[in-house]
């Protein structure tokens, strides 16, 4: 019991970095109908920054606004070259080759910069385990929940009580009335693009600690969170979280009572699963177009 216990609270706290990632493709999909391929990218890039700074000195806690200013510069950059001509000629199939470009370029500048072999990223944390209801808990894994969460809701403490947060969401409903209405829609896309790249390097620079950091440390975080997007479904918030958590412990479970090199199947299955029964997502709405 003990040791299901431990795997639990590992995957909550992987799962939480999914839906991190996740809620980045959310951000987008909700404003422009596109999505950034290079999340996981942007996820590196955070952790890549976020190491560099500390071992400049840099306290870890003053360290992670920094890194959400970075994501926000580097998501700003990937909107204006990468989506924003696509969505001009629109372009059903542009923005997704962008964005996988501009994600192989972030990366293979990582290499060049810090090199390509994995670094160690210094816990600000103690590294001893705590006891919680009968298991081992890291510190830096409740700091990855904890952190997860409050990213999660402060952005929708924006979307829903600030006059900025409120166009974002006038341009989700509808993107040609709020258009009509004088909001800046082209705009609203850039901030949600500079916005997910700011939860995903934030998200990374979260992880670090626990992980080692590289140039290659994005690809997989990145695949899966999309995998717990449309799981959890590309509309719901809620849904993003319960499938990043379901992810999350049945990779850790599989990964110790089966085998490491099954630890992917159970999301690829539920992945085909979700797709098969239910496209929209497992919380998802499917959009009702009038032609």
């Amino acid at each position: 019991m003990e040791i299901l216990l431990q795997l639990v609270y590992s995957g909550i706290a992987l799962g939480m970095i999914y839906a991190v990632i996740a809620f980045g493709y959310q951000l987008t999909f909700q404003t422009s109908d596109t999505l950034n391929f290079g999340q996981g990218d942007a996820l590196m890039l955070g952790a890549m920054v976020g190491l560099t700074l500390v071992n400049h000195g840099v306290n870890y806690w003053l360290m992670l606004p920094l890194v959400i200013v970075f994501g926000m510069l580097q998501g700003s950059v990937v909107e204006r070259i990468g989506v924003q001509p696509a969505i001009k000629i629109k372009s059903e199939f542009g923005w997704i080759m962008s964005t996988i470009a501009l994600g192989i370029i972030f990366k293979n500048v990582a290499e060049n910069v810090w090199g390509r072999d994995d670094l160690k990223f210094p816990s600000p944390l103690p590294e001893a385990p705590m006891q919680f209801l009968g298991a081992n808990v890291l510190p830096m894994e409740v700091l990855v929940v904890v952190g997860a969460v409050l990213m999660m809701l402060g952005v929708e403490f924006f979307n829903r009580k600030t006059i900025y947060g409120k166009a974002v969401v006038a341009t989700f409903n509808d993107r040609d009335a709020a258009k009509l209405m004088g909001i800046n829609t082209g705009l609203v896309i850039t901030f949600s693009y500079a916005l997910s790249s700011a939860t995903a390097g934030f998200a990374g620079a979260l992880i670090a600690p626990l992980t080692l950091t590289g140039a290659t440390m994005g690809s997989v975080l990145g695949l899966k969170a999309f995998a717990v997007a449309i799981i959890g479904g590309l509309t719901s918030g809620l849904g993003i979280i319960v499938g990043g958590i379901i992810l999350g412990i049945a990779e850790t479970t599989t990964g110790f009572y089966i085998s490491t090199g099954y630890k992917d199947v159970p999301g690829l299955v539920l992945l085909l699963m979700v797709l098969a029964l239910k496209p929209a997502g497992l919380f998802g709405k499917t959009a009702i177009k009038k032609v």
